[in-house]
């Protein structure tokens, strides 16, 4: 399989937080779905397991969401798959499950295919191995696409050839501050992708410059983006709806912005197994323009409206979107 589960092998009582999760959006834009299924596990506590989901429409007034929590009972990781919570599933080439909270239920069945190549975003093996960085992540799919179902109450939406990704995570602790920008079918064409990470860490009293890890896929030919020794030249401003960035990697440079209108993101309560929390904000339906630089390429400008991801994960900014009613951990 393309991905490991690390639940299972966490000792009882340690801290730690695993997330799989998928994003996919109409190919016209405008309308996405975004998909977590989620452990956490508090240092001295026993696990609990959580299915998240948020469906957008540029056409209607808000998101909608749904978040349900159960107990270690209902957590699996079954053989032929990475993660099972009480009946619902996410595996190799699909995905389904249900959530019923008071505000909204939902339901839904997908399928996705094999797709590109998987992502390591960390450029060392042995940083997956090591206690830095407390976060770690990859991509098993970067850039797939769907095929289901997905009901909202009484209204089923078709998810008939919506290009999207998924993606997993974990570790013991949540950067201070991060950004994730994704989007497939840059410039047309199916395949390619953007997917890229970036982040400050808290070390002690100090807190780290911005560093980003990820890939651009441009006509075909993979370019890895970030990294430590390329601190110098990343730069980002990160705000609530928005972010303009610039991320120089091997034989390639991307600058760009990333943004969306407030009512079409939404807002979660993320827990640290140690404590605090943060709030990340996301709309997995952002418009997104690039400008890619590499040797022997004229400048490619990319212009996508709707159908890319922005997440911004902060703590104590006052950003005037609604936090989801739901708690973490």
């Amino acid at each position: 399989m393309r991905a490991e589960p690390r639940f299972p092998q966490v000792a009882a009582g340690a801290p730690h937080y695993e997330s799989f999760y998928l994003k996919a959006t109409s190919p016209d834009g405008g309308r996405g779905v975004w998909i977590r299924y989620t452990v956490h596990q508090r240092s001295g506590a026993e696990p609990t397991a959580s299915l998240w989901l948020t469906y957008f429409d540029s056409a209607a007034d808000a998101t909608r969401a749904a978040k349900a929590t159960v107990g270690p009972a209902d957590l699996s990781a079954p053989q032929d798959g990475f993660i099972a919570i009480g009946p619902a599933s996410l595996g190799p080439g699909r995905a389904q499950g249900e959530v019923d909270a008071e505000r909204l239920t939902a339901r839904w069945e997908l399928t996705f295919a094999e797709g590109a190549d998987p992502l390591r975003h960390l450029p060392y093996e042995w940083l997956y191995r090591s206690r830095l960085p407390r976060t770690k992540f990859e991509s098993p799919y970067p850039a797939t696409t769907f095929y289901g179902r997905l009901v909202l109450g009484g209204e089923e939406v078709a998810i008939a050839g919506w290009p999207g990704m998924v993606g997993h995570n974990w570790g013991t602790e949540h950067a201070e501050t991060w950004v994730w920008i994704q989007a497939c079918g840059l410039g047309g064409r199916e395949g390619d992708y953007i997917d890229l990470a970036t982040g400050r860490v808290k070390l002690g009293p100090w807190t780290t410059p911005w560093v980003a890890n990820g890939r651009i896929v441009l006509d075909g030919e993979p370019r890895r983006l970030g990294g430590l020794d390329r601190v110098y030249g990343t730069a980002v401003h990160a705000e609530p709806t928005g972010c303009e960035f610039t991320f120089p990697g091997k034989d390639v440079s991307v600058r760009g912005r990333v943004a969306a209108r407030k009512k079409d993101f939404v807002a979660w309560r993320y827990a640290d197994p140690k404590g605090p929390e943060h709030e990340t904000l996301n709309c997995s339906i952002a418009d997104l323009k690039l400008t890619v630089e590499r040797p022997r390429h004229r400048a490619a400008t990319i212009e996508l409206a709707g159908t890319a991801a922005y997440e911004f994960g902060t703590r104590g900014l006052e950003h005037g979107i609604p936090l989801q009613p739901y708690p973490d951990g």
